[in-house]
């Protein structure tokens, strides 16, 4: 296993995963029914990009996931939040994401 790691690698990092939704941050702990901001979905759009092999999926979802646990989601407008986006994320943002799957 040790011989495969450095293909495995992902290529995102914490900071930069959080940091696509940092322009977010408002309307994922806004009321819900709120309307994303053009600037909102261009960080989750930049996400979805930044996050191309699935190894950056799954570090993207720990980041994310750790991030979310930190401060108060709105389920609803972060459930809402791809398709108010016009975009496909492969997971929630959520503290509950089971980011193994």
């Amino acid at each position: 296993m040790a011989a495969s790691s450095s293909s495995c690698e992902a290529a995102i990092t914490c900071d930069q995963a959080t940091g696509y939704l940092k322009p977010c941050h408002e309307y994922l702990t806004g009321p819900s029914g709120a309307k994303p901001l053009p600037a909102y979905c261009d960080g989750a759009k930049a996400l979805v990009s930044a996050a191309a092999t699935p190894e950056d999926r799954k570090t993207a979802c720990e980041c994310i996931k750790a991030a979310a646990q930190t401060m108060p989601i709105n389920a609803q407008n972060a459930h809402d939040l791809p398709d108010n986006c016009g975009i496909s994320l492969p997971f929630e943002i959520s503290p509950d994401l089971d980011c193994n799957k």
